[in-house]
């Protein structure tokens, strides 16, 4: 104000004729003009972040993000990072437990799809995530696998999908199993394998919800594959993730299927390999992992979430974040496809023309009718003992 005080006094004395004046205001618009739209949104949301000073993060990562180069390249915006690994249930119950005491602390959840699609969208607690989309890397769709931006939410604007893994199947023992005896899905029901092969209960939360959804809704497989998977291969059913991975290894069983951590117990030496499912002739089914990220609405830090999610989105965010997944074996492959694929153990990549299910899609979440034929089929088996 006394800046334009100042100026008013010099207008009325005749010091700045109002020509001057015109002048100076069309340098301004000039310099204003020169600067793409995205670059003036980009550069007041970055303003306004930085005046908010922090983003609260919610994940459920296996292992914590690493999110020091955010916190290198934005030292004025502070992150809290609440990792729950131990699955999205948790999260889910936390912030639901916030907002009925009136409480909004969170600003971005990264999370699977089921936390992101099936609680919080359902629950209509997001935010649009597509507009908050501003930097052109990002928003640019060829930077991005099959030149498109991937979501979960039949919308298109609330769950993005940034992480596109190629989910195994199966796991067996190195002694006792040959891998290229496996062509086809069906080869499972070969009667040399009746009674060899141990599963985790799938009906449970936990690994194998993508395999489940891929057999169910492959039409080369389909209801009746897991029939007669489940009604006559003789499956030993582990409701614990490390028996089943050590029955294996002992070779108790020699084939296995649903199970997580396979790639930790072979890097510990014990004799166990996953499948490689892309010589399968009915393709594999393409998971999401922890890969999904969203927006809260009535978000603590709106301008520091957006700035956030395009940083985390960018190149640089997803080369961090590929790397730090991808620790330990683990296949977890970005869907940026502008960035170096190192990190990721070469058969757990995409490939270019690789048959996938993208098993995220909304309309293929619901797991009931799955469990349903699995039930039956279980049933059916025990009554023919």
């Amino acid at each position: 104000m006394k800046n334009v005080r100042s100026l008013l006094l010099l207008l009325l004395s005749g010091a700045i004729p109002f020509t001057s004046l015109a002048v100076l205001a069309g340098q301004k618009a000039d310099a204003a003009e020169s600067k793409p739209a995205w670059q003036i949104v980009w550069d007041n949301t970055v303003q306004a972040a930085k005046k908010e000073g922090e983003v609260t993060i919610y994940s459920t990562f296996g292992t914590s993000l690493k999110l020091e180069p955010f916190q290198r390249k934005y030292p004025e915006i502070k992150y809290v990072n609440f990792n729950y690994p131990t699955g999205g249930q948790i999260v889910t119950q936390k912030v639901m437990s916030e907002r009925r005491a009136g409480k909004y602390l969170v600003d971005v959840i990264i999370s699977g799809a089921n936390t992101n699609y099936q609680g919080f969208h359902s629950a209509k607690l997001l935010e649009p995530l597509r507009p908050a989309l501003i930097l052109p890397e990002v928003v640019d769709p060829s930077k991005w696998w099959r030149g498109q931006h991937w979501y979960v939410d039949p919308e298109g604007e609330y769950v993005f999908v940034y992480f596109g893994n190629v989910a195994r199947l199966a796991s067996y023992n190195t002694n006792l199993v040959k891998p290229g005896e496996f062509k086809s899905y069906w080869d499972f029901l070969n009667p040399k394998w009746k009674g060899k092969i141990v599963a985790r209960d799938v009906r449970r939360p936990g690994s194998g919800g993508d395999a489940m959804r891929f057999f169910y809704h492959n039409p080369e497989l389909g209801p009746n594959f897991l029939r007669r998977l489940f009604g006559e291969a003789e499956i030993t059913f582990s409701a614990d993730n490390a028996q089943g991975i050590n029955w294996l290894a002992l070779g108790k069983f020699s084939l296995g299927l649903f199970f997580g951590d396979v790639d930790v117990a072979k890097a510990q030496g014990l004799p166990i390999d996953e499948l490689d499912p892309h010589p399968f002739k009915e393709g594999a089914p393409l998971g999401v992992g922890s890969g999904t990220i969203s927006i809260m609405n009535r978000a603590p830090h709106p301008n520091a979430a957006r700035l956030f999610v395009n940083w985390y989105l960018s190149r640089e965010g997803q080369l961090s974040t590929q790397k730090d997944a991808s620790r330990g074996g683990t296949g977890t492959d970005s869907m940026r496809i502008d960035i170096p694929k190192d990190e990721v153990p070469p058969n757990y990549r995409r490939r270019e023309k690789g048959n996938y299910l993208f098993v995220a899609r909304p309309e293929l979440s619901d797991t009931r009718p799955i469990n349903k034929v699995v039930n039956e089929a279980l049933a059916e088996a025990a009554k023919k003992k």
